[in-house]
């Protein structure tokens, strides 16, 4: 076998055989021996065809030497033709480039002798070929022969003549010499015109990418919008949004833009919306959401607007707050039928969450002992219970209220009778707590749910009323109706006397109506804030709520009474734990805005209180949430760069950086990932403030997603010598794995549970864990990012912030009296499910694939987008980083994304196999 390449090799020496003969002549040719050694170097390298194609190239090059102008167009017609059928293997140079590169320099002279004419054109457009051999001594050459040949020539030849490989040649070039004429100040519309071209050139022969790149290093990519057509758009659209957290501003906008326009003009709506919502203008919600005639796919765009929370007056919905006029801004106010509107109310949700419960085989209500599994605890022969009963019974408060969120049927509250309810086995503030998590319990549900609370806010006990009030808030979290009940019942107590019941009602209001922008309670709330009568607790908390239900709004009016208060309000006031609070307020104003805060952050750069430092950097980091923006991580990091003395600065704001780390770069995968490192290097080096900060960091990085990595973090956190870092892991663990029932986790914690028995303050924090992880029975989910991970939900941002606010002192807040801060979370819950429905909005069982999503962008052919998948009906479950298919083609989906409520219309053209 191994002889078998030398025969092959015979054929060749067989022919110089005559030569080798020839000894006499070798003494007469013995003067020229460096002649000779090369022509036999030469000999063996060419083989006849090649020798062939040689020499006519030099006979067309001699033939451009000649006067005769007659056979230049022959001549250069014929190189074309040659250098255009010319093949070659990837790796090697083309034989015509190869042979006449040697004449490259005496062409480019006899070009510059030519006048203007078509034959000028074309010998251009050969030399820029030649030009590609010929990039190491003359930079830019292929370019810069393209240009004169476009001038030469009033009809330019198509560059995507000379195939895919020139095109990439020049478009390489084409960024290299914009950027040195923009430096220069020259004029760059010819190199955008030819950009243009080659672009066009690679969106039609598979190269999206390279062409969306192109256009962006020329800074004309909105002009990618007429080059599309309806086989290519989808492609660069998926490509475009893609690059969006890897752009810095403002192109990253300049991208969705120009994907929005892109697939509005293919008509594809939900993908659309989608990109309004995240660019969060009003007018392109308003734009696409009346664009369809068909009633199916509004009311799928519906189905998005109700889960992102948009403010129904985007959509020219009268919500009776006054803010008609500004409404009007979008567009002219609309009467919608009441299906639309049940539907942007988010009316059918509790209905639909609780079928899919009864589905999954979760509808029966779970006790805590069911939860705990305290006998496989190892608690060394002490019951944990008998620990510390007041706090055993308070975290069982939440346990409960979180784990039977809106079922409705849990024994200890809603199902309780009379006067053996859990509340009465707590005592003041945990009272309230108690009442509180009856609205966790009924969520969304505010027709009986109000019922089962209503008797308690005529309570004689303060803290059951009080309770009771939050309550309400919790319950109407993310659904709406037209009499409005939390507005009703709640504002009355905002001028009540009782600084508790105001308190709660200021939250509840706050949480009832996060995201929806109503103006009326800009003029119940504000005054609060700048009233220097009130506690820093009452102001705190209503700066918070306006937070809440204005979040990525940039409201000047809140902006600036803020601001005025941190300016006007005496440095005891400032100096309270809560002002923390007022601070997030502001922030939540901006959240995702980027460069809108600019104005304030200057304001507070002026503002010589500490709290106004923490401010700045939670508006910053607020204001860049999601978008892994490089340069606002670096600067979080140089924040937590000092080592600072407590006595003489406060260094709350550096717990703040780190966090805003972790909430800059949650948005993208590769950013998460390397901010990990980060937090390792902050757990070794940094200072007690910035360690305790670190698991909230990683907690809100990676939410309801439950990675092997962090948790074995996490889990070694959890045993640091600090309590206060052990107390946020433990916490950070319930974050990681909210809703997911990981049973790896809920081990561990029940580890945790036997090592801290004679710890209260820690086994509260790990029931408070265990109650997180079977959140909603394994159905709810607290990660801010839906629809394939592409959207950022705000009010989700806000709730889990507000929470990790109250962990930044959580001896101060939660492990004090302010546990009831944990039902922050509560705008953070939402159902990870997939619910298929028919043209009537009736649930159908639909077969689909469900698998880990796989990043497939860029990437040639049709790959699979999901792996490892399994087969269900709908409705099922779909986690924080998986995705579903339809596992048939009987069913046409309207939304682009199978997540959440889909609709669905039958394929006229389905043929059921016959098996």
């Amino acid at each position: 076998m191994a002889r078998a390449p030398q025969e092959s090799t015979v054929a060749p020496v067989k022919s110089d055989d005559p030569k080798a003969q020839k000894k006499p002549d070798e003494k007469q040719d013995a003067t020229k021996p460096d002649t000779k050694k090369d022509d036999e170097k030469e000999a063996p390298e060419l083989s006849e065809e090649d020798l062939q194609l040689k020499n006519e190239l030099e006979m067309l090059v001699e033939r451009l030497r000649e006067p005769n102008k007659s056979l230049y167009r022959p001549a250069l017609e014929t190189l074309r033709t040659l250098i255009r059928t010319s093949t070659s293997s990837m790796t090697s140079v083309p034989k015509p480039l190869k042979f006449l590169r040697p004449h490259f320099l005496e062409l480019q002279e006899l070009h510059k002798g030519w006048p203007d004419s078509d034959d000028k054109a074309l010998f251009a457009d050969i030399l820029s070929v030649l030009a590609m051999t010929y990039s190491d001594t003359q930079p830019r050459g292929t370019l810069r022969y393209r240009l004169l040949s476009q001038e030469a020539s009033p009809t330019p030849s198509d560059p995507g003549l000379w195939g895919h490989e020139y095109i990439r040649h020049l478009a390489a070039e084409l960024g290299e010499e914009y950027t040195i004429r923009v430096e220069k100040s020259q004029d760059i519309s010819v190199l955008r015109n030819l950009a243009l071209e080659c672009a066009t050139f690679l969106i039609h022969h598979n190269a999206e990418a390279d062409a969306v790149d192109l256009l962006e290093e020329l800074e004309c990519v909105a002009k990618i919008a007429d080059l599309v057509d309806k086989d290519t758009y989808a492609r660069v659209c998926t490509y475009m949004v893609a690059c969006v957290p890897l752009l810095p501003p403002p192109d990253d906008i300049a991208f969705l833009r120009t994907a929005h326009a892109i697939y509005v003009q293919n008509t594809k709506f939900p993908e659309a919306m989608a990109l309004a919502i995240k660019l969060a203008d009003p007018k392109l919600v308003y734009s696409d959401f009346h664009a369809p005639t068909n009633p199916l796919m509004k009311k799928q765009l519906a189905y998005l607007l109700a889960r992102a929370q948009v403010p129904l007056q985007w959509i020219g919905v009268p919500v009776g707050d006054g803010s008609e006029e500004t409404s009007a801004e979008y567009g002219p106010t609309v009467d919608l039928d009441q299906d639309l509107l049940d539907i942007l109310y988010n009316t059918g949700l509790l209905e639909h969450f609780r079928a899919f419960g009864k589905e999954l085989s979760v509808l029966e209500p779970k006790s805590l002992e069911d939860i705990y599994k305290t006998h496989l605890e190892n608690t060394r022969g002490v019951s944990s219970a008998n620990v510390d009963s007041a706090r055993g019974n308070l975290a069982g408060t939440f346990v409960n209220a979180f784990v039977n969120a809106g079922f409705g049927n849990d024994k200890l509250m809603v199902a309780a009778e009379d006067g053996s309810s859990w509340i009465y086995k707590n005592k003041d503030h945990g009272m309230m707590s108690a009442s509180a998590s009856l609205g966790l319990s009924l969520l969304w549900d505010t027709d009986s749910g109000l019922s089962h609370v209503d008797k308690y806010t005529y309570s004689n006990e303060e803290y059951i009323k009080a309770g009771a009030l939050l309550a309400i808030g919790i319950m109407h979290s993310g659904v709406r109706n037209d009499s409005d009940a939390a507005n009703a019942l709640l504002g009355e107590y905002l001028t009540n006397k009782s600084s508790l019941l105001r308190t709660n009602a200021i939250v509840g209001l706050g949480l009832a109506h996060a995201g929806h922008q109503r103006e009326d309670l800009v003029q119940a709330l504000l005054p609060l804030v700048s009233d220097d009568d009130v506690s820093m607790e009452i102001a705190s908390l209503a700066a918070l709520s306006l937070g809440f239900i204005f979040v990525g709004s940039c409201n000047g009016d809140i902006a600036s009474t803020i601001l005025q208060t941190f300016m006007d309000r005496d440095e005891k006031a400032l100096n309270e734990k809560w002002a923390r609070f007022m601070a997030l307020g502001l922030a939540l104003l901006y959240l995702g805005r980027q460069d809108a805060s600019d104005a304030q952050i200057e304001i507070l750069k002026a503002t010589p209180h500490p709290i106004a430092k923490q401010a700045l950097i939670l508006m910053e980091m607020c204001s860049f949430a999601g978008t892994s923006n490089v340069l606002k991580v670096q600067s979080m990091l140089h924040y937590c760069n000092d080592h600072l003395d407590p006595e003489k600065e406060d260094p709350t704001f550096q717990t703040f950086a780190v966090i805003g780390i972790a909430l800059v770069a949650m948005g993208e995968d590769v950013g998460a990932e390397m901010s990990l490192r980060q937090f390792n290097h902050l757990m070794h080096y940094g200072d007690p403030v910035i360690r305790k900060a670190v698991p909230l960091a990683l907690g809100l990085l990676s939410a309801s997603n439950p990675q092997l990595g962090i948790l074995d973090t996490l889990s070694k956190y959890s045993h640091d010598n600090d309590l206060a870092v052990a107390l946020n892991s433990i916490l950070a663990m319930g974050f990681v794995g909210a809703g997911t029932n990981n049973a790896r986790l809920a081990q561990m914690l029940r580890q945790l549970a036997g090592y801290y028995y004679k710890e209260p303050d820690c086994l509260f924090m790990v029931r408070i864990a265990q109650g997180l992880v079977h959140m909603g029975k394994g159905t709810l989910g607290i990660n801010p990012f839906w629809l394939d991970r592409g959207v950022m939900s705000k009010t989700a941002v806000a709730g889990l912030l507000a929470t990790l606010m109250a962990f930044t002192d959580a001896k101060a807040f939660v492990l004090d009296k302010s546990h009831w801060m944990l039902y922050f979370l509560v705008t953070a819950m939402y159902p990870r499910f997939l619910i298929t429905l028919d043209e009537e909005l009736n649930s159908i069982p639909v077969t689909v694939r469900v698998g880990q999503a796989v990043d497939v962008i860029g990437q040639a052919g049709k790959p699979r987008t999901i792996s490892g998948f399994q087969t269900h009906q709908t409705p099922v479950r779909v986690a924080t980083t998986e995705r579903a298919e339809l596992g048939t083609e009987e069913y046409l989906p309207f939304a682009a994304v199978l997540e959440g409520f889909v609709i669905l219309q039958k394929n006229p053209g389905y043929e059921k196999m016959e098996l």
